[in-house]
C-alpha cells in the first residue's frame, strides 16, 4: 500500500467478515431447493447465489428451477428459514469487538454494508451488542444491485463524509473485493472458510489479506486517523 494512505472510515461486510454465518447460507440454498422438489441441487449453487442480490437470487430460483412460487414468496421463505439462526445462534467472528474498540479509540466511523436482509442484520448485530455502534447499515433493500456495483460502497463513504481512497472496505468475497477495489477503495480481505478456494484470486485483488480481524485492527493502527 502506497505511503500517505490515511483511513478515515471503514465499511464492514457482515456475513463471513463480521459474523460467522456463511455455513448457514451454504446449507440453506440446498435445503430450500430440496423443500421445493429439487432433489439434487447443483454443487456450485451457493457460489452462484453469493454473487447475486436478494432480488436476483429469488428471480434465479424461480426462472432456473421452474418453481411454482413468485420471487417475493421465495425471498420471504428464505428469510424465514434463516431467521432463527440470526436471532439466536450466529456469533461475531473472533476479534470483531477488538476491531470496533480500536476504531472507536481513534474516532473512526464505521458501519455495515451487506446483502443480507436488513431485519436479520439488525437482529444479529443487536443480539451481539454492536448494532448501536454502527454509523450505518446498508443493504440490498437500498441498493438493489448489491455489491456487483460500487454504489453501496460509495453511499457508505458519503454517509461518513469520506472519499473512497480514505475508506477501508473489509470483505471476504472475491466479487465484492473486486468491485470495491475497482472503485478506488483500499480493501482488506479477511479469511473465511467459505471463500478458501478463491484465496489466490482474493489475495491478488485486495490490498491486504488478513487471517482474522485482529490483523485488520493492525492496519487501523498503522493507517487510521480521525
Amino acid at each position: 500500500m502506497a505511503d500517505g494512505l490515511v483511513i478515515r472510515g471503514v465499511i464492514l461486510d457482515l456475513d463471513g467478515t463480521l459474523i460467522d454465518s456463511m455455513g448457514v447460507w451454504y446449507r440453506l440454498d440446498r435445503e430450500f431447493l430440496r423443500e421445493n422438489g429439487i432433489a439434487d441441487p447443483p454443487a456450485d449453487i451457493s457460489e452462484r447465489m453469493k454473487k447475486m442480490s436478494i432480488d436476483e437470487s429469488a428471480d434465479y430460483f424461480v426462472s432456473h428451477f421452474g418453481l411454482s412460487l413468485t420471487p417475493l414468496q421465495v425471498s420471504e421463505r428464505i428469510r424465514e428459514m434463516v431467521r432463527y439462526e440470526y436471532e439466536k445462534r450466529i456469533c461475531l467472528k473472533p476479534y470483531a469487538k477488538e476491531l470496533l474498540d480500536r476504531l472507536d479509540s481513534l474516532g473512526i466511523r464505521y458501519g455495515v454494508a451487506t446483502a443480507t436482509y436488513s431485519s436479520l442484520a439488525e437482529a444479529v448485530l443487536k443480539r451481539c451488542g454492536v448494532l448501536d455502534r454502527m454509523s450505518f447499515l446498508l443493504t440490498d433493500e437500498q441498493y438493489p444491485c448489491g455489491k456487483n456495483r460500487p454504489d453501496i460502497f460509495e453511499g457508505a463513504a458519503i454517509l461518513m463524509g469520506n472519499v473512497p481512497c480514505e475508506t477501508l472496505v473489509v470483505e471476504d468475497s472475491l466479487h465484492c473485493i473486486q468491485t470495491a477495489s475497482g472503485a478506488g477503495f483500499p480493501v482488506a480481505a479477511v479469511y473465511d472458510e467459505a471463500a478458501a478456494a478463491e484465496r489466490e484470486k482474493i489475495e491478488a485483488a485486495a490490498d491486504w489479506y488478513c487471517a482474522s480481524l485482529r490483523e485488520v485492527a493492525d492496519i487501523i493502527d498503522e493507517y487510521g486517523r480521525y
